[in-house]
């Protein structure tokens, strides 16, 4: 077939490999001191590398390629380590490739479930054991530390990773009965006593409602994790800018979608950490 793919200029290519880390599907390796492609089903052909090369040795051609390939694209990138899947799915969201980032959602979705079948306290083969799901549920937090915790500090609340919404499996053990806290990602930073006023005893589920995109995709998966679970209540949580209002609707939606009767409360966060 014949599409839009990188092509790049040896001859311009200095080997400086400021490219290599601006194509989030792991397609360009330096070899033998230049830029090359490692293969056609690993370049989208999107050029999000084009502007990264000073001496403008990357363009895009028009030419017979195989098709792009986005499993063996997110496999390449696993060993990387989470921060670079994590760059991926922001890479396929910030581009509309909702199709592709809908498959990678699944693919790491799937990984998970075996994992969890397995042994659950074991990374995943995969490669990618910072976004494993893991359950803190009943056990003590242990920090290491050699000092003795000073007077008024707390201990985390935190009952599971991952937190971020678009990495969380809807079929995660602890899920079930639980109390849901769904908060837009600024609150924990606003709001000084986020951990004992609003996270004890709850799951988690941060998102952005501004910078995020396809959040409908927010909807579906919050819908997921409401039909295959009992949750018992949802505690929105919101900052007062107008823009966060998205927090809230995307819950509301996601419940009317699942078709369960769930307890939902709101609360709004000041600017300056306060409850409004």
């Amino acid at each position: 077939m014949k599409r839009s793919i990188i092509k790049i200029n040896e001859a311009k290519c200095n080997g400086c490999g400021l490219c290599v880390p601006s194509c989030h599907e792991g397609a360009i390796r330096v070899v033998d001191g230049k830029a090359r492609l490692a293969a056609d089903s690993l370049c989208d052909g999107l050029g999000a590398c084009l502007g990264e090369c000073p001496q403008g040795a990357i363009t895009i051609e028009e030419r017979e390629a195989g098709s792009y390939n986005e499993i063996e694209a997110l496999e390449n990138i696993m060993k990387e380590g989470p921060a670079a899947i994590a760059g991926h799915l922001k890479h396929l969201a910030d581009h509309a490739q909702f199709d592709y980032l809908r498959e990678a959602e699944a693919y790491l979705e799937r990984m998970e479930e075996n994992v969890q079948k397995k042994d659950q306290s074991k990374p995943s083969a995969c490669g990618c054991p910072g976004s494993m799901t893991q359950d803190f549920r009943g056990k003590p937090v242990v920090t290491g530390a050699k000092e003795e915790p000073s007077v008024g500090s707390l201990a985390s609340e935190l009952q599971q990773w991952p937190l971020q919404l678009r990495l969380l499996n809807p079929r995660a053990p602890f899920f079930q009965d639980a109390d849901l806290v769904v908060s837009a990602d600024c609150v924990p930073f606003s709001f000084p006593d986020f951990h004992r006023k609003f996270l004890k005893g709850k799951v988690l589920a941060v998102f952005c409602p501004k910078l995020d995109e396809d959040q409908e995709q927010y909807v579906e998966k919050l819908a997921e994790i409401f039909k295959h679970n009992n949750i018992r209540s949802v505690t929105m949580l919101r900052m007062e800018v107008p823009c966060c209002g998205g927090t809230v609707s995307i819950v509301e939606d996601a419940v009317r979608l699942s078709g369960k009767g769930i307890v939902l409360k709101e609360f709004t966060i000041s600017l300056r950490g306060e409850i409004i």
